[in-house]
Formats: structure tokens, sequence, C-alpha cells
């Protein structure tokens, strides 16, 4: 299922800054030599990208899309060992010394990390909005269930990029 979806994370991340919108990006642990070494309860995801070496450190995956390169006024949380962009990172105190409480969650996967991290943050007390073209999964039914299933029992918004980028701009 076609989204448009590099299009439109450049899209929400431009007017975002425009509109002096905090961005924070969250990155999945790049892999690096000696991950997941003696872990007892790696989950499936944790084993294949031992094995695979998936979002390896300096290497395609393992970098921001060009086109999406942190900016100066962006913060940068610590890397996430699983999927949620809250568990054992810095998330939720940089976004509490920044006085968020509404969070737009926008990237990938949307079924994995997306979800996790919108549940997660629902249950912190933080207003949640998913942008269902803004997010993409390796299925249509992943996508599905992130956003028509799922999404609607954390989620206080489901938008799109078009909507998204009109608030923002309107908020200017």
């Amino acid at each position: 299922m076609e989204v448009g979806l590099l299009d439109n994370l450049r899209a929400i991340v431009a007017a975002g800054r425009e509109s002096d919108v905090r961005v924070f990006f969250v990155p999945h642990r790049r892999w690096r030599e000696g991950d997941y070494d003696g872990w007892a309860y790696p989950n499936p995801t944790q084993q294949a990208v031992r094995t695979k070496h998936t979002f390896a450190d300096g290497t395609w995956g393992g970098e921001f899309h060009p086109d999406l390169q942190p900016a100066d006024t962006d913060v940068v949380i610590k890397e996430h060992w699983a999927q949620s962009g809250f568990a054992n990172t810095d998330l939720d105190f940089q976004l509490k010394q920044h006085g968020i409480t509404h969070v737009v969650l926008i990237g990938l996967l949307a079924n994995t990390c997306i979800e996790s991290t919108g549940r997660f943050a629902m249950e912190l007390g933080y207003h949640v909005t998913l942008v269902r073209d803004a997010t993409a999964a390796f299925t249509p039914e992943m996508m599905h269930a992130a956003h028509e299933l799922n999404g609607p029992t954390f989620a206080h918004s489901i938008t799109t990029a078009q909507g998204l980028v009109r608030v923002l701009k309107n908020s200017r």
C-alpha cells in the first residue's frame, strides 16, 4: 500500500519546523558489534538484528535519511532497543523538560515502534496523534491493524499528513 511516505515525512517535518514546533527524532538502536551478546531474552526482532546486522551503524538503514537529518533545533533521543521510543530512553524526560503535552507520531514501523511508542505515550498522559500516511509497515494488513484496529484504542487523533500540515500552517 503506497502512502507517499517520504514526501509526507518531508512535508510534516518542514511544516513543524516552520511553525516552531519542536521536532524529536527517536532512532532505533543501530547495530554494533557485541549488541545482544549474553542477553537472556532477546525478542525475535532483536535476534534477527543480531544475525543480519540490520540498522548497522554507519550503513544505509543505520543512518538518518539524507532528507530527514536532525536540525540544530531538533532533539535527538537516545536510541531505543526494542519497539517503544520511551522504554530505556530519555524521551519522556526530554518531552517534559520542553513542556510538551501532545505528541504526533510519524515514521516506521506503524505496527511496531509507532504503535508501541503511542501506547506508552498515552499511558504517560500525553495526547497522541497518529498520521496514517506518514507511517509505513511491511503489509497493508499491518497498516490496517495499526491505524484502524489498534490506533483508536490509544490515539486521541488519527489524521493525514495533509490535515496535519494544514493545522501546522494555520498555527503560525
